[in-house]
């Protein structure tokens, strides 16, 4: 029976990843590196800021990725604060889940200033019982840990859990964790997120299959489907 829900922020709660790719282009242009839209989606998404610097900069010290990584962030919420909107029907889904006496956890990747910047945008900051930040543990995603001490905040298992993610390192750690994960099409191919073992791939949160995947997780227990490979 399910008990809890635990959301990814960026690109799940909200199509974020457009303005991410905005401002990494600016601040990137200073450095000599042009990225598009294709080499953002496989060498970024769901990564730590740490990890994408020291991937495209290695020169750089660990201060001085530091210090980009805050530059970054900052000109990010400059251009969210006017540009962020949820993803349609997430909202909604919070208030329901509230209503039905569900427990509610966020686990990101985001430095813990966007974090508290992107729920507050949303008016949603009080709704979580955990919010669990990367940054803040000795292993971020894709490694299972984040989503392993969400259910711990929230005393819950993975069996009684469904978590909503949209990057392969998010699929990884919250599938490995045990968890049934909905993907969210924002980021990445329908196909690649069930390749990596997600129960159910919705493009928002108002889809009638997810709809209908809560209503039976209300009433039994979720399977953990095992991963798809490709052909």
């Amino acid at each position: 029976m399910l008990t809890a829900l635990l959301f990814d922020l960026d690109g799940t709660m909200v199509d974020s990843d457009p303005i991410h790719f905005q401002t990494w282009q600016k601040v990137l242009s200073e450095y000599g590196l042009e990225i598009d839209s294709k080499f953002y989606r496989t060498r970024f998404s769901g990564k730590l800021n740490a990890q994408i610097i020291q991937d495209l900069l290695p020169q750089l010290s660990p201060e001085e990725g530091q210090a980009l990584s805050a530059r970054k962030e900052a000109e990010f919420r400059k251009l969210a604060e006017t540009l962020l909107t949820p993803l349609p029907g997430l909202l909604e889904l919070v208030v329901w889940a509230k209503a039905q006496g569900l427990k509610q956890g966020v686990v990101t990747n985001a430095p813990r200033e966007n974090a508290e910047f992107m729920l507050k945008v949303l008016g949603i900051k009080d709704t979580f019982a955990a919010v669990v930040l990367g940054e803040d543990l000795p292993k971020g995603k894709p490694d299972p840990m984040p989503y392993q001490v969400a259910m711990n905040l929230l005393e819950t298992s993975p069996e009684t859990t469904l978590a909503f993610e949209d990057s392969p390192s998010g699929m990884r750690s919250a599938v490995s964790a045990g968890i049934p994960t909905v993907g969210l099409a924002s980021t990445q191919l329908p196909e690649t997120l069930y390749e990596l073992g997600a129960t159910l791939v919705t493009s928002d949160f108002v889809d009638s299959q997810l709809q209908e995947l809560l209503r039976l997780a209300q009433s039994t227990t979720l399977k953990k489907p095992p991963l798809r490979t490709s052909n």
